[in-house]
């Protein structure tokens, strides 16, 4: 591991610990009892299977939407429409598993198809507009994502729609249902498959040529496009993976234990949570579970200690927000990356004239 790499490690830690020193002391000014809730944040999972099994549940959407979006910034192309596609994903499953009246093992893998394909397609759409039109496909996936939102809830609401319940569909077949992997938990096989996506997108970021074009054409644009790199093509297949992985996510969430029935009538934020992980991750799809991990670990915690103690779950909106002002400051320890750098250049000089 170059200097670089151990100063990003080094920085991603410090900046993590940082923000939860802050969080601390914002509870020990705001609590009445700042020890048993810091406690609680921290051990709280740890006390029975369940709250560990509520960690690793909530994993899983975050990996694929983390995992979507590294391939889509990496490619420099900040696509918010994970979000959307994330949404998309679950309707589609929901209306393979309930209008198709597939057997078991078959429904959740066409589900689980169909729902990639619906989510690489929303997804291409802001590329699309920015190779066409040259709009900014920031804006354009950020509005995208609200026609996902309502499209949604009109397929819903005319589609698929229990008259008995309200906002939600009938109850899913248990044949779509994806298998529990531990008894007691909503740990699922979704959690199997989000690994293996992560996985996936990191060797299609780093061990294939077309992974190796995104990456370089995120560096520097212009010098891709100089070497004869086809910058639409980039685009279009960045955007497209991001959004299968996204509408995968999306199915496999919707068919979890979690959830009998589709009932998102808003926007769940796992796109949003997506560039949290993405950031963590330092872009690298095979980081996203151990950020995952960690966001979902802290949400957990903070939910215990919100029911048990007098300290809310805003605490950790607070200690997201200052991880990611911490990690984007270009400036923040620049001045150790320096001597780091230096002291490594002076050691290889020192080595080279010894030899």
């Amino acid at each position: 591991m170059n200097s670089a790499k151990r100063f990003d490690m080094f920085r991603m830690v410090f900046s993590v610990l940082i923000a939860l020193l802050i969080s601390f002391v914002i509870i020990f000014f705001v609590s009445d009892e700042p020890v048993t809730a810091i406690v609680t944040l921290i051990t709280g999972p740890f006390k029975s299977k369940r709250s560990m099994g509520n960690v690793i549940e909530s994993m899983v959407p975050l990996i694929f939407t983390g995992t979507g979006v590294c391939i889509m910034f990496s490619a420099n192309q900040i696509n918010l429409a994970t979000e959307g596609g994330f949404h998309l994903g679950g309707l589609v499953a929901a209306a393979v598993a309930l209008k198709l009246g597939l057997p078991a093992g078959l429904s959740p893998i066409v589900a689980i198809s169909l729902a990639a394909v619906a989510g690489a397609v929303f997804c291409a759409i802001p590329a699309l507009m920015k190779i066409k039109t040259n709009s900014p496909e920031l804006v354009s996936s950020l509005m995208i994502n609200y026609i996902s939102l309502w499209l949604c809830t009109f397929l819903l609401m005319h589609f698929l729609q229990d008259p008995s319940v309200g906002s939600a569909s009938y109850k899913l077949p248990p044949e779509s249902e994806l298998p529990t992997l531990i008894k007691g938990t909503n740990i699922h096989l979704g959690l199997l498959i989000a690994l293996v996506v992560a996985v996936f997108g990191y060797v299609f970021l780093y061990k294939t040529r077309t992974g190796y074009e995104l990456r370089l054409t995120g560096e520097n644009e212009n010098f891709a496009r100089y070497s004869g790199i086809n910058i639409v093509k980039v685009i279009l297949i960045s955007q497209m993976v991001g959004g299968v992985i996204a509408g995968i996510g999306g199915s496999v969430e919707l068919l979890s234990p979690i959830y009998s029935r589709f009932s998102w009538v808003s926007l769940l934020g796992y796109g949003w949570d997506a560039i949290i992980i993405c950031t963590l991750a330092k872009k690298n799809p095979l980081y996203t579970p151990l950020a995952a991990l960690f966001l979902a670990y802290l949400r957990t915690g903070a939910s215990i200690m919100a029911r048990y103690t007098d300290v809310t779950l805003e605490i950790v909106q607070i200690t997201q927000g200052i991880i990611i002002l911490l990690v984007v400051a270009e400036q923040f320890l620049s001045g150790m990356k320096h001597r780091m750098i230096a002291r490594e250049a002076r050691a290889s000089l020192k080595d080279e004239g010894v030899a």
